[in-house]
């Protein structure tokens, strides 16, 4: 059986590139368990290691401009699915034979199904160089996965993920995995096709006028944001050792007492948000 679906997926391989994919999603929905007796689940991550392993190989053979990304979900259609979330499936690329050609798709509503803030995850991705595609839609906390529009659910999650994307600059598709309501006819499914990107891009206004507001640059500065590009020990862990200020002579309490006005900061993202400045 993994035999022939491995020939499958290299069948459906051919097509992609024939049709001018670039990028091939891996949903493993299926790979999981219910039972902890019915899987060794250190032996299935090997199986699908060497599934990607050989399909890698299939693709650099070829000479197919082609590169995986695998979609994380946590449960349904499977109670536990393997590689539930992003930070399992990047430190799975990471033990290929080529994690070159393997990235992640992560999907909005995946990740929050399991409690998870997906912004804080595709930092993580486009820190590793790991995002190869992305599912965008919404949901409303832990529960099934819901497949709404672009913006329902959990709105300022959204707004933090549009703000990370258009500021990283990401030059990858902005791609919509959403099911209409059942309730509405052909025309619900162009309406919410359209709202989609409607939102995404409000969203993609508000935070440019967010990041412009000469209010929000003071308060990125009182809340000493940019300090953290600077590194903690660029002279090295001697120095580091040898300085008395960084602990001997440190004066912890008088450090705590500053004050790092999040709370203005936060207000000011609801404000854009809500569009009232």
């Amino acid at each position: 059986v993994r035999r022939f679906a491995l020939r499958k997926v290299i069948r459906n391989i051919d097509l992609a590139v024939e049709l001018g994919a670039g990028t091939y999603v891996a949903w493993g929905g299926r790979e999981g368990a219910e039972s902890g007796a019915a899987k060794d689940v250190r032996l299935a991550l090997d199986r699908m290691k060497e599934a990607f392993d050989l399909l890698g190989d299939y693709v650099t053979g070829q000479g197919y401009d082609l590169r995986f990304a695998i979609e994380p979900k946590p449960n349904e259609p499977r109670g536990d699915i393997l590689l539930p979330t992003i930070g399992h499936a990047l430190a799975f690329i990471e033990r290929l034979e080529r994690p070159e050609l393997v990235g992640v798709n992560p999907e909005t509503g995946h990740e929050q199904m399991a409690g998870l803030n997906f912004p804080h995850g595709i930092a993580q991705a486009l820190w590793a160089g790991k995002l190869f595609h992305i599912d965008l839609n919404g949901q409303s906390g832990i529960k099934y996965d819901q497949d709404f529009r672009f913006g329902a659910g959990d709105l300022r999650q959204a707004f933090w993920l549009v703000d990370l994307l258009e500021g990283a600059g990401w030059d990858g598709p902005r791609h919509f995995d959403f099911k209409p309501v059942r309730t509405d006819g052909i025309d619900g499914v162009w309406e919410s096709a359209k709202n989609c990107m409607r939102n995404y891009l409000i969203l993609k206004e508000r935070a440019a006028a967010f990041r412009a507001d000469p209010a929000v640059q003071e308060a990125l500065t009182a809340s000493r944001l940019h300090e953290l590009a600077r590194p903690t020990a660029d002279d090295g862990l001697k120095a580091l050792l040898a300085d008395r200020t960084a602990y001997e002579d440190f004066d912890a309490d008088t450090a705590a007492q500053r004050s790092m006005a999040f709370e203005a900061l936060d207000q000011l993202a609801m404000d854009h948000l809500l569009n009232v400045r």
